[in-house]
C-alpha cells in the first residue's frame, strides 16, 4: 500500500438505491412519511424523559441517550437520500463522503457501546440489586456515556484514517445511496487486501463480539429472572426481551455488512437502508411501546400540552 495519499478524485457519484423511477418514488414516499412520523416521536421520548422527575433511573437516562443517538444517526443518511431521489445526478464530494463515513461510524459505534452499557445496567439491577444504587450512580452513568462517545470516536477515526491513506485516481461511482467503507475501498487505485482485513477487524469483529457478548449477558439475566419469584419478574423479562429485539435490529445488519470480505451481494442496499434509516428510528419507539412508565409519562405530557 502506498504511504502517501495521491487522491485526485474530488467527488463520488452515488448510483443510488435503485435505477427504477417507480421504485425510487415509492421508497421516497414511504421514507418521507416514516421519517415525519417517527422522528418527532423520538424527540418526544427525549423531552418526556428530561421533563419527568419520575423517569430519573439509569434505564431511562440511557433510553434518552439511545433516542438521541438514533435520531442523529438517521440524519446522516436519510435527508440526503431523499434529496438524491429527486436529483438527476447524485454527487457527493470527497470531503463530504469522508465526513458522512466518520459520523456514521461515530454514532453507530457509540450506539453499539450504549447497548452494552444498557445490558450492564440490567445485569446489576437484576443480579446485584443491593449494589445497584452505588454501582449505577448518576456520576457513573455520565462517565459511561462519555466513555461510549470516546469509544465511538476511536472506532470511527480508525476507519477514516485508513481510508484517507488510500489513493483514489480513477473510477468514482459508488454503488450505494451513501458513503460507507465497503463501497469506498473498492474504488482505491491500489491493493486493498490489508486495509480490508483491518476494516473487517475494526468494524466486523467489534460488531460480532458485542453481539455475542450481549446475547450471553441477556441469557444469564433471563435465566436469573426465570428462577426468581419477585414482583417485578414480568417487568424484568419484558425489559430484557425488548433489549434483545433491539440488539438483533442493530447488530444483525451490521454483521451482514461488515463481517465478510467486501464483496457485493444483491441484498446489500436493502440491508443498508434498514440499518441506516429504518431501524435507528424504530429502536426507541420499540423500547417505549413496551415500557409502561414511559408510555404513561408521554401521555401525561401530551395531555398537558393539549389542555
Amino acid at each position: 500500500m502506498e504511504s502517501q495519499n495521491s487522491t485526485v478524485v474530488t467527488e463520488f457519484i452515488l448510483l443510488g438505491l435503485t435505477q427504477s423511477q417507480e421504485i425510487q418514488l415509492l421508497v421516497f414516499i414511504l421514507i418521507s412519511v416514516f421519517y415525519l412520523i417517527i422522528l418527532p416521536g423520538n424527540f418526544f421520548i427525549i423531552l418526556t424523559i428530561r421533563s419527568d422527575p419520575g423517569l430519573s433511573a439509569p434505564l431511562y437516562f440511557f433510553l434518552g441517550n439511545l433516542a438521541f443517538l438514533d435520531a442523529s444517526y438517521s440524519f446522516i443518511v436519510a435527508p440526503r437520500m431523499l434529496v438524491d431521489f429527486l436529483s438527476e445526478k447524485k454527487v457527493i464530494s470527497y470531503r463530504g463522503c469522508i465526513t458522512q463515513l466518520f459520523f456514521l461510524h461515530l454514532l453507530g459505534g457509540g450506539e453499539g457501546l450504549l447497548l452494552v452499557v444498557m445490558a450492564f445496567d440490567r445485569y446489576i439491577a437484576i443480579c446485584r440489586p443491593l449494589h445497584y444504587s452505588t454501582l449505577m450512580s448518576p456520576k457513573v452513568c455520565y462517565v459511561m456515556v462519555l466513555a461510549l462517545w470516546l469509544g465511538g470516536f476511536v472506532h470511527s477515526i480508525i476507519q477514516v484514517a485508513l481510508i484517507l491513506r488510500l489513493p483514489f485516481c480513477g473510477p468514482n461511482q459508488l454503488d450505494n445511496f451513501f458513503c460507507d467503507v465497503p463501497q469506498v475501498i473498492k474504488l482505491a487505485c491500489t491493493d486493498t487486501f490489508v486495509v480490508e482485513l483491518l476494516m473487517v477487524f475494526n468494524s466486523g469483529l467489534m460488531t460480532l463480539l458485542c453481539f455475542l457478548g450481549l446475547l450471553a449477558s441477556y441469557t444469564v439475566i433471563l435465566c436469573r429472572v426465570s428462577v426468581s419469584s419477585s414482583e417485578g419478574k414480568n417487568k424484568a423479562i419484558s425489559t430484557c426481551t425488548t433489549h434483545i429485539i433491539v440488539i438483533f435490529l442493530m447488530f444483525g445488519p451490521g454483521i451482514f455488512i461488515y463481517t465478510r470480505p467486501f464483496r457485493a451481494f444483491p441484498a446489500d442496499k436493502v440491508v443498508s437502508l434498514f440499518h441506516t434509516v429504518i431501524f435507528p428510528l424504530l429502536n426507541p419507539v420499540i423500547y417505549t411501546l413496551r415500557n409502561q412508565e414511559v408510555k404513561a409519562s408521554m401521555k401525561k405530557l401530551f395531555n398537558q400540552h393539549i389542555h
